[in-house]
């Protein structure tokens, strides 16, 4: 997962995963078929922890807004957590891909898609309970957090830290709607 997570899927080689996994490539092949199973199966435990914060937050909230503050601030901690690669591997393990590994792509981006469709869910939810104004565009204003994940990530892998993400985070939390957009 950290190979992955590092490196994105195109160049990450298979002497990279088996030399990161103590295994051999026959091995590698033996328990999951190729290189884009495992990638699919290191997405999956990714998803379940060091990821886990985004399912966390939207579930743990008392308010829509508390599950975005909670939402960006986990990622803040995620993103620069000592011991892991920065960034998130869903937003930059597939980043340049060749045209052979477009499904790779289609992946992460499915799971991206997912994701914001919970956040408008969420979002939606909030216009019907009048915790944002009538006629919020649950679904743009997810694409609006949705863009400020992705661009912690890209800060994070690009140095920023904790406390800098963090500030991203709280004045991207100042345009929360106070009227329709």
């Amino acid at each position: 997962m950290q190979t992955f997570w590092q490196h994105g899927y195109d160049t990450t080689s298979v002497t990279a995963l088996t030399d990161a996994m103590g295994i051999n490539a026959s091995s590698l092949y033996a328990a999951f078929g190729d290189k884009r199973a495992l990638f699919s199966t290191a997405v999956e435990r990714y998803l379940a922890g060091p990821a886990s914060f985004t399912r966390t937050a939207m579930d743990g909230a008392a308010s829509a807004r508390d599950a975005v503050w909670q939402l960006l601030h986990a990622a803040a901690a995620a993103y620069t957590r000592p011991g892991y690669p920065r960034g998130c591997l869903v937003i930059s393990g597939a980043t340049n891909c060749t045209a052979q590994s477009v499904d790779v792509q289609a992946e992460l981006r499915a799971i991206r898609a997912a994701g914001q469709r919970d956040l408008a869910k969420r979002l939606r939810a909030a216009v019907r309970d009048r915790q944002l104004p009538a006629g919020t565009d649950a679904h743009r204003l997810a694409a609006f957090y949705a863009g400020i994940l992705q661009a912690m990530s890209g800060l994070a892998r690009d140095g920023a830290t904790r406390t800098d993400l963090e500030a991203v985070a709280d004045i991207a939390l100042t345009a929360w709607p106070t009227a329709p957009i």
